[in-house]
C-alpha cells in the first residue's frame, strides 16, 4: 500500500521551509516517514538555482537564496501555491523524468477542473496555458528522494516575476489563474482539487492529510 502524507504549511518563511524540508528529506531517506507533499506559500522570495552561474542584482526588501534545485531564478510569493513534494523513487521504479511528467500531469488535471485547458512545452519543465507559463518545477535529488517541487500561479502578483528572469524566460511570458479568469481563486479549492489529482497520477492508495498551525511542532520533533 503506497501512502502519501500531505501537511498545508499554510504561509511560512522560505528558510523555515528549505530547513523543513531538509529534516523531512533525511527522515524519508531512512525510511521513517512516508512520501510525503508539503503545501505552503511564501512572502515575497528569490530562489536560484544550480544553473544560475552569476545573479548580479540586489533586490531590496526581498531575501534572496541559493538552493540546491535545478533552474535558474524564480519568485515565490502570496496568492501563488507551492508543493514540495519528497518521494521515494527507489520503491516506485520512477526515473526523474517520469516524475516530472507526472507532476505536470497533475497540474494539467487540476487547471482543467478550473477551465483552463494546459499543456507543456518541450524543453522548459513546467505548466502551460495560451503558450504563457503558469507553473514551474524545480527539483533536487538525495539518494533518490526528492525534494523541492513546483509552485503554481493561482493569484499571484506577476509584476515581482519583473525583478528576475524566470527559469531564464521573459519575465512577461508568467501568467496566472486569475489573470487567465479574470477574477480571484479560491486557494483552497485549488489545493483540494490538486491533492486529488496528484493521488490519482501517482496512484496512492491511502493520504494522510494534515494543517500544520504551528510549524515548530515539526521542527522540534
Amino acid at each position: 500500500m503506497r501512502k502519501l502524507q500531505i501537511i498545508d504549511l499554510g504561509l511560512m518563511d522560505y528558510d523555515v521551509a528549505h530547513k523543513l524540508q531538509l529534516s523531512m528529506v533525511e527522515e524519508r531517506i531512512e525510511g521513517r516517514i512516508p512520501d510525503t507533499l508539503l503545501l505552503l506559500e511564501h512572502p515575497h522570495v528569490i530562489t536560484l538555482g544550480r544553473r544560475l552561474k552569476h545573479f548580479n542584482s540586489t533586490i531590496q526588501g526581498i531575501p534572496v537564496y541559493h538552493v540546491e534545485r535545478g533552474g535558474e531564478a524564480t519568485y515565490h510569493g502570496p496568492g501563488q501555491l507551492v508543493g514540495y513534494i519528497i518521494v521515494d523513487l527507489n520503491s516506485v521504479n520512477m526515473s526523474i523524468k517520469d516524475f516530472v511528467l507526472r507532476i505536470e500531469e497533475a497540474l494539467i488535471r487540476t487547471l482543467r477542473a478550473f477551465g483552463l485547458e494546459a499543456g507543456r512545452v518541450e524543453g522548459h519543465p513546467g505548466v502551460w496555458v495560451n503558450n504563457m507559463k503558469i507553473a514551474s518545477i524545480g527539483l533536487a535529488l538525495k539518494w533518490w528522494v526528492t525534494y523541492h517541487g513546483f509552485a503554481l500561479n493561482v493569484n499571484t502578483d506577476l509584476e515581482y516575476f519583473k525583478l528576475i528572469r524566470p527559469c531564464g524566460l521573459d519575465p512577461t511570458i508568467m501568467t496566472s489563474m486569475e489573470k487567465i479568469t479574470g477574477r480571484k481563486i479560491d486557494m483552497e479549492n485549488v489545493k483540494k482539487v490538486l491533492v486529488e489529482k496528484i493521488v490519482e497520477v501517482f496512484s496512492y492508495s491511502e493520504i494522510n492529510l494534515n494543517r500544520i498551525l504551528d510549524h515548530k511542532t515539526i521542527l522540534m520533533k
